[in-house]
């Protein structure tokens, strides 16, 4: 009978044990390392939760190398946008499309996050990746005689490793790759770039955003000859205020791109951050939850 009943007590410890075991709380992602899902020309690791619905508008004015006479850039002509919807079909992926004005890119895009940063760090970095391919919808006669539709293609590919550090800031680390099927002569058809952003958090409603993104010279990469290549793309410095709601996200920035997809600020950004060519921009982030 003591046996019986000594058996029956060591079931019933192991049992409480594996119980216990199984309500010990997990390691919870970190939360809201960021706002949205963009941070001024970059993306963030981050995905809204699931069946949540984002639309943004993007907007990026002239550069304000004219001062008041257009009011740096403001009313200048040669302004760009970009409206773009995002929606979250399954956890941690996002799927979005998006229309510019700057040569009527219509961009199809996709992120997954692969990693989440947890608050005890069992994970101590969130880690995403996003691509998108792009189609250029100007008229045929932009892309030469020897025209194709395949032309109009251009990829953009990024990794992306970040870091909620503490509670006021989080940063970022990228790399990305973009490829064009069709270029110019002088101009290569592939690029890989690196870039750093973050964060910076001041008060309930504020932050402050920063980013920059450097393309780099690849010798191996090279299609041309030295005397042949035309000029690198430039630097992408970006300073930004972000203002967020419980609906909406607004940043207002200078940046030294024009481009509103990254593809375009890696390949063909000509504005020299040395010479002060810089402009103002907005987006404006709104989510839905169904």
């Amino acid at each position: 009978m003591k046996k019986v009943i000594t058996i029956s007590m060591i079931i019933m410890l192991f049992g409480l044990i594996v119980q216990a075991q199984e309500e010990k709380p997990k390691d919870r992602p970190v939360r809201a390392p960021f706002e949205s899902s963009i941070l001024i020309d970059n993306q963030t690791t981050v995905v809204a939760s699931e069946k949540t619905l984002e639309y943004n508008i993007q907007h990026k004015f002239s550069p304000m190398s004219n001062g008041f006479s257009d009011l740096f850039g403001i009313y200048a002509p040669g302004a760009n946008m970009r409206m773009g919807f995002s929606y979250v079909p399954y956890k941690n992926l996002q799927v979005g499309y998006g229309l510019s004005l700057q040569k009527m890119f219509s961009d199809f895009s996709l992120k997954y996050t692969i990693l989440e940063q947890t608050r005890k760090n069992t994970v101590p970095v969130a880690v995403a990746i996003y691509a998108n391919m792009a189609i250029d919808g100007r008229n045929e006669e932009a892309f030469g005689t020897e025209y194709s539709f395949s032309n109009r293609y251009a990829y953009f590919t990024q990794l992306i490793i970040g870091r909620k550090i503490t509670e006021t800031l989080s940063v970022q680390a990228n790399a990305s790759y973009t490829h064009y099927n069709a270029m110019e002569y002088g101009y290569d058809h592939d690029r890989i770039s690196v870039g750093f952003n973050g964060r910076f958090n001041f008060s309930p409603q504020s932050s402050i955003l920063f980013q920059y993104d450097q393309p780099l010279f690849i010798e191996s990469m090279t299609e041309y000859r030295e005397d042949e290549r035309k000029d690198l793309s430039k630097p992408n410095l970006g300073v930004g205020w972000e203002i967020r709601t419980s609906t909406h996200v607004f940043h207002i920035y200078v940046s030294s791109a024009k481009g509103l997809i990254p593809q375009e600020n890696a390949m063909f950004n000509t504005y020299d951050i040395g010479d002060g060519d810089l402009m103002f921009g907005f987006s404006m982030i709104r989510l839905w939850n169904f």
